[in-house]
């Protein structure tokens, strides 16, 4: 028998490997940032708001999620935690979500829109082949690895999940698994639940795909049109989605989309005149609409039904605006929300060099993983946590049953501001961005590198290259 023998410079490299990939996150940012390195840390910071507006809820249970839910004022419930602007800090995911939706339609369409205004017909061609042919795996690979690795550990660790239905063995649940996951990113599927049961935050995800396919499209029909006539389709675009149909999630992509062509039209002095008639008062009109965003951005979301919005105080006469054609009225008010946001953050100064901040551009690395990995922690360690502190609720009580007021902690303080609430945070934050930080280096970097990778390989022209 040949003895397995490892040369001590492939050891090296393999231990250099596991450091690097385990190793705490840097916060380093490169000496010169580039244009859209605001929208990278804004698209950060909204991934922590998701992360903070999913622990408040988990933590009050069913019945309290009712108070970030609605507005303040709503049914005589008058909370901090409820206040416009305010809100957003607390219950502020949706904005979050809406925010991101945005950020994607200006973020793809930024090189494919420069090609056009340049006229390079060939090139685009070939950038929106190689970003339709990626799109998939960059979405759903890191999705994949995280829910396979979540869904494992509940039998690999016995690991008790409220909410999983899990199988009664890991074959059945490997098939399970498999069959909703296939089910899920098969963005053509009809019917059925939109939630992965294996990871119900995730359900943006397909969104993502299909809003990533509008403006691949777009940008591609709307390639040989004249200026003016290239902007009018983007607008009959948005208002298709929005007051037509109910398609409020792609009239964000459409619209993010439209706000890179200006801003690549601004550079070049070409803005239409219509446009530039307001620049004297243009300081005035970005600050009304970053707070028009703000306070749009906390629409009450605990009911589909408008006549409730029409009786939360602040919100009556709004509530006329939403058309007949949006069936959950919350995703009008954060178009807006979310559109006035990603336009008014690079015409604000002090706003824009927040999210170039080295903490902001660091969430804004990581700010995918975190996405994906803040669930899986919050229903095992999270929960356990909250349960251990005083947050015992059915079914935590029953099923955690050694867990509950093992260290109890005052419950002092604003309503989603408690002692209770905001020391479990010592833990749970530092091991989620951890976490978050090494699913990068490990799915959702890989998940752009290798269908690069593929590209090229499929793409037949000159010498295969190496598998990164």
């Amino acid at each position: 028998m040949t003895a397995l023998t490892i040369s001590s410079s492939t050891a090296s490299s393999l231990v250099s490997r596991l450091t690097n990939t385990f190793a705490m996150p840097s916060f380093d940012t490169p000496e010169k940032l580039r244009p859209t390195a605001y929208l990278d840390g804004l698209r950060g910071f909204a991934a922590f708001l998701v992360y903070w507006h999913h622990h408040e809820l988990w933590s009050h249970g069913l019945v309290r999620d009712a108070i970030f839910e609605r507005g303040y004022g709503f049914d005589g419930q008058h909370y901090f935690s409820a206040l416009p602007f305010v809100r957003n800090f607390f219950g502020g995911g949706h904005y979050a979500v809406a925010t991101f939706f945005v950020i994607s339609g200006y973020v793809l369409s930024v090189k494919p829109m420069r090609l056009i205004h340049a006229g390079e017909q060939e090139k685009l061609a070939d950038n929106l082949a190689s970003a339709l042919f990626r799109r998939w795996l960059r979405l759903f690979m890191p999705l994949i690895a995280t829910t396979f690795l979540f869904m494992t550990s509940w039998h690999a660790f016995g690991i008790w999940v409220d909410s999983a239905k899990p199988q009664s063995n890991y074959r059945d649940e490997f098939w399970w698994w498999y069959a909703e996951v296939k089910n899920f990113s098969f963005i053509f599927h009809l019917g059925g639940e939109p939630w992965l049961s294996y990871n119900f935050h995730l359900w943006s995800i397909p969104v993502e795909f299909r809003g990533s396919m509008v403006i691949y499209t777009s940008l591609l029909a709307f390639s040989r049109c004249t200026r003016k006539a290239r902007l009018w389709c983007q607008v009959f675009l948005i208002f298709y989605f929005v007051y037509i149909v109910d398609g409020t999630h792609y009239a964000l992509f459409s619209a993010g989309m439209l706000l890179n062509d200006l801003d690549l039209l601004a550079i070049k002095d070409e803005l239409p005149n219509f446009l530039t008639q307001f620049e004297p008062y243009s300081k005035h009109i970005f600050y009304s609409l970053f707070v028009v965003s703000f306070y749009l951005g906390g629409v009450p979301v605990h009911t589909n039904d408008i006549n409730d919005l029409a009786k939360t105080p602040g919100w009556y006469y709004l509530s006329f605006l939403k058309p007949k054609a949006v069936y959950d009225y919350k995703w009008f008010y954060l178009f807006w929300a979310g559109v006035f946001l990603v336009l008014s953050v690079s015409r604000i100064p002090w706003l824009k060099r927040f999210f170039e901040t080295r903490f902001c551009q660091y969430l804004g690395r990581i700010s995918f993983a975190l996405y994906l990995v803040h669930g899986p922690i919050l229903w095992t360690i999270g929960d356990r946590l909250y349960t251990a502190v005083g947050w015992g609720r059915e079914p935590q009580l029953t099923m955690l049953a050694n867990w509950v007021n093992k260290f109890p902690l005052p419950m002092a303080g604003p309503f989603g501001l408690e002692m209770a609430f905001l020391l479990p945070h010592i833990i749970l934050l530092p091991l989620t961005l951890y976490v978050a930080e090494i699913s990068t280096r490990l799915f959702d970097e890989p998940s752009v590198t290798f269908p690069n990778w593929l590209y090229k390989q499929v793409m037949g022209s000159g010498q295969p290259t190496r598998l990164p």
